[in-house]
């Protein structure tokens, strides 16, 4: 009996600053994928990671280099995702294997060939039963975090005397990264976090439940005054995942010699403006008055010491000291919706889509 097989592709541009809709996608059966080829595997696809980067990819342009455009009328490329092999040609995997996207590769689709230099193994000993979690937190949205506190925030290098609490502000910190850079600053020396999100139940997520010692809703209140009001001895470490006008109040409180994570700036990212985009000249006046580096921050840099932070970030998970949560859409038909709900601030956690049961 010929198996059913369905994908998802690019319908539609969104147009350079336009908002992501669900007609820019379209679902769709397509052809069961043939026998593996010499040094690739068949995969049944269990889930997907949907994630703001894709935004630039919708453009003809995505206006980064390690990220290609979308093309139109073809499955949506991916950037992560998790599923089971079915068939292998490759000596290194074989059927039943779980298996994850090495770098920027997971075909929007139920059922796919792919060359086997482009996955990896899941270590089952690690995630148990929760097989999303190399995709929400062992893998790059963690290391993303954890790198960027370790070796970018310089929570651990900023001299301070005893009295003064060190600071970390976290922008988007509902989201993927965001809910886990904030306790991952806490476990590397941060005395105060305080997250800025979108709405009154984030800001309850936050302090309720990912740790958080306060939380700031830019929806409706002034971002700058209740940071005055929240650190008292300024923001030390900032990670930012948005810009924009929130990332402006947020530098306006930092002191000097601070860091900037420059993780993501997705109030930007349905405008045609660079990546990353140039700040106002009063705001960029205080970056280098008071000598705050801000430079553009790849994981992808960190390449050699992924595994050794998936290790720790497994064993922080599994002692209790770090907290994940995700936010799930069930059935490949809903991918455009979870995207553009996601880009709207409707996840919290990482936001992704089940494709199948394992």
């Amino acid at each position: 009996m010929k198996l059913m097989n369905y994908q998802v592709v690019f319908a539609k541009h969104p147009g350079v600053n336009g908002s992501p809709a669900e007609d820019n996608f379209r679902y769709e059966s397509c052809e069961y994928p043939a026998d593996p080829a010499a040094g690739h595997v068949l995969v049944q696809n269990l889930y997907l990671s949907v994630d703001p980067a894709q935004r630039c990819q919708m453009n003809e342009a995505s206006g980064a280099d390690y990220l290609l455009p979308w093309r139109l009328d073809e499955p949506v490329p991916g950037l992560g995702g998790v599923g089971k092999v079915l068939s292998s040609n490759h000596a290194d995997f074989r059927s039943g294997d779980v298996v994850m996207s090495g770098f920027f590769e997971w075909p929007w689709r139920l059922y796919f060939s792919i060359d086997a230099s482009k996955i990896m193994k899941v270590d089952e000993r690690l995630v148990g039963k929760r097989l999303s979690l190399p995709i929400s937190c062992l893998g790059l949205v963690g290391l993303t975090a954890l790198f960027g506190i370790t070796e970018r925030s310089k929570l651990r290098e900023l001299k301070t005397d005893g009295s003064t609490k060190r600071t970390l502000v976290v922008s988007g910190a509902a989201g993927a990264c965001g809910h886990l850079a904030g306790q991952i600053g806490r476990l590397e020396g941060a005395d105060l976090v305080v997250g800025i999100c979108g709405s009154a139940a984030k800001c309850r997520f936050l302090t309720a439940e990912a740790g958080f010692d306060a939380a700031v809703n830019y929806r409706t209140e002034d971002v700058a005054a209740r940071l005055a009001e929240l650190c008292p001895h300024g923001v030390h470490s900032y990670f930012d995942n948005v810009g924009g006008a929130v990332s402006d109040a947020v530098i306006g409180q930092m002191v000097p010699g601070s860091a900037i994570v420059l993780c993501g700036q997705i109030s930007t990212y349905n405008t045609d403006a660079p990546y990353p985009p140039p700040l106002k000249p009063e705001v960029q006046q205080i970056v280098t008055e008071r000598g705050i580096s801000r430079e553009r921050y790849l994981v992808l840099e960190y390449q050699d010491k992924f595994a050794d932070g998936v290790t720790r970030l497994a064993h922080w998970l599994n002692a209790g000291a770090l907290k994940v949560f995700e936010t799930v859409e069930d059935g490949l038909e809903n991918a455009g919706k979870a995207f553009c709900s996601m880009m709207s601030g409707g996840n919290v956690g990482k936001q992704l889509v089940k494709v199948s049961d394992a």
